[in-house]
């Protein structure tokens, strides 16, 4: 539970964030309980009959999306989850039981393994080991060579906490190769999978196809409330929807997340292309500013970004680097960055170096180079103090 200092630090910062003319990214979870509700109604009609009756367990607008994004990737079917750490546990179980092994290979850095509390042992009784402890995610020889039997490679694209990277073209369907060579499964956590287009130069169907399963989210990329979906073959699908119900994931009304779900498919996802080309600008133009500012040491991973997400590192503790952020927001009414973290994510930072993670977005577009060179001297400047 948050402590009264961490709420009022909290609302310090969205103050400061809301308040801000310029910035990278809005993110919508950062607006009041009016603000999104009334966005949400604006926009419903847009993207569904506002006449249709509600779901009840499913249907309605949720059967609406799940066709949706079945559609975008090119899978049989799909069924949406109220979180993406129950579909991936079900996808993994599901997996398991077809090919009677349970032990999951996957990065290290992945998310079960960081962010779910070990839930795919406690809860769902399988096993992971990683066939990398490289900073991207294994190599076809890696996959071939691990010494260990495992049923399920599961694939996080991109790399969120390894700092969103993704591999090339050649060498995901390599591994891929590699993981059906031993006669194990493929299943992509496409959390953040709506921007990988562009790195690859591939479209969504031919990515999503090289798995048998995939999981992608709904409020990151696509800034809505909540939610996820699971796709693959039918048989898969159904099997999945009854362990939701076992899971406790049968909600009986989700049409709130079902419509917002929509509304980023249907705004956000044609726009990720451009925040991709134009986070390889800000992020040129960070490392430009930050060489030019000062500091003892910088990082920016990777460089270019792979998607419109990227991290920086600099060698301050991260309620120094926070203090800077936020003064900035609220003398300047420019956000440059948002929350720092030591060592986030088991990212093997050395002592002392802390962790941002950069998005461009929507907002971000009408920043140019300089204006980002200035926002880094500018920020520079705040931590000299």
């Amino acid at each position: 539970m948050a402590t009264i200092d961490e709420q009022e630090q909290r609302r310090r910062r969205l103050t400061a964030w809301r308040g801000s003319r310029r910035v990278l990214a809005r993110v919508g979870a950062d607006g009041t309980l009016g603000e999104r509700l009334a966005a949400l109604a604006a926009g419903a009609a847009s993207v569904h009959d506002p006449e249709d009756w509600t779901d009840v367990y499913g249907g309605g607008v949720v059967a609406v999306l799940e066709r949706r994004v079945a559609g975008l990737l090119g899978m049989e079917a799909a069924a949406f989850f109220p979180t993406g750490t129950m579909a991936q546990q079900v996808a993994l179980r599901c997996w398991a039981e077809r090919t009677g092994v349970a032990t999951v290979a996957l990065h290290p850095l992945s998310h079960p393994e960081l962010h779910e509390g070990g839930a795919l042992g406690a809860v769902s009784g399988l096993r992971t080991v990683h066939p990398t402890s490289g900073p991207g995610l294994p190599s076809a020889e890696e996959v071939r060579e691990f010494p260990e039997p495992f049923g399920t490679l599961m694939l996080e694209l991109p790399l969120r906490d390894a700092g969103f990277v993704l591999p090339s073209w050649e060498e995901l369907t390599e591994v891929v190769e590699a993981a059906r060579e031993r006669d194990a499964v493929v299943h992509i956590d496409g959390a953040r999978l709506w921007e990988c287009g562009p790195h690859f130069g591939r479209e969504l169907p031919e990515i999503a196809g090289l798995a048998d399963s995939v999981y992608v989210s709904f409020y990151k990329s696509l800034d809505g409330l909540s939610g996820a979906v699971l796709a693959g073959p039918e048989t898969l699908v159904e099997e999945a929807r009854v362990w939701r119900h076992r899971y406790g994931g049968q909600v009986f009304q989700q049409y709130p997340a079902a419509l917002s779900a929509l509304l980023g498919l249907e705004r956000e996802l044609p726009r990720l292309p451009d925040y991709v080309a134009h986070a390889k600008v800000v992020a040129g133009a960070l490392a430009e500013g930050l060489a030019a500012s000062g500091v003892p040491w910088f990082r920016v991973r990777p460089e270019p970004p792979h998607t419109h997400q990227f991290q920086v590192w600099l060698p301050y503790g991260s309620e120094v680097l926070d203090e800077a952020s936020v003064r900035q927001a609220e003398e300047t009414g420019v956000t440059l960055f948002r929350r720092w973290f030591a060592g986030a994510g088991g990212t093997g930072l050395p002592p002392g170096v802390s962790v941002t993670e950069v998005t461009v977005a929507a907002d971000g577009l009408e920043w140019t180079a300089e204006d980002v060179r200035e926002a880094v001297a500018g920020f520079v400047g705040y931590l000299a103090r």
